[in-house]
């Protein structure tokens, strides 16, 4: 199931050039997305939400679930590229780990079969871009993500905020990729 958290007016029309990111927080309970799109104006949300997958049904229909919400988004919202949250298991918790891997697996299916780029980022690379500190918490990254998006409130829950943090990590990390090869190019 599809909640939508926060969703922007569709103003502008997706064309060739459009450039919108899906940003993803891994989650077998809940996967937090958000569509960032680069405009004049920078970083623009234009959706953000959860994908609910039903504690009570069995693994294979829970992922199932959440193939089938993330095929609706990027079917609705047309996303250029794919930004997910790099996943460490801790020691401690081999069980979570193993549930978050098939969560991951099957996002990473449905960008494959909708052929659309992945890029990985580790929570240290996200933070540490957002905020100058890798070991940032929670708070201050949504603090950072309200920031960077000009938006008046945080976002709820904290998986959206997480998925617009990995979405403008991307957003961020391809802008200075284009900026060096521009460069490059002048200096030629």
């Amino acid at each position: 199931m599809i909640e939508p958290a926060s969703k922007q007016p569709q103003s502008v029309r997706v064309s060739s050039r459009t450039v919108r990111v899906l940003g993803i927080d891994p989650g077998l309970n809940r996967t937090g997305y958000a569509i960032i799109e680069r405009t004049a104006k920078g970083a623009v949300l234009r959706e953000g939400g959860v994908i609910r997958s039903t504690k009570e049904l069995p693994l294979a229909e829970r992922v199932h679930e959440i193939a089938v919400g993330l095929r609706e988004i990027i079917a609705e919202m047309k996303p250029s590229v794919m930004a997910i949250e790099q996943v460490f298991s801790h020691v401690a918790h081999p069980k979570t780990a193993i549930l978050m891997a098939h969560a991951r697996g099957v996002i990473l299916l449905t960008a494959a079969e909708a052929k659309l780029p992945v890029i990985h980022y580790t929570p240290t690379q996200i933070k540490k871009l957002l905020t100058g500190n890798g070991q940032a918490n929670k708070e201050q990254m949504q603090y950072a993500v309200q920031h960077e998006l000009r938006l008046k409130t945080l976002l709820e829950p904290n998986d959206v905020a997480d998925a617009s943090a990995v979405a403008i990590c991307h957003y961020h990390s391809v802008k200075h990729v284009f900026a060096d090869v521009q460069k490059q190019s002048a200096g030629d």
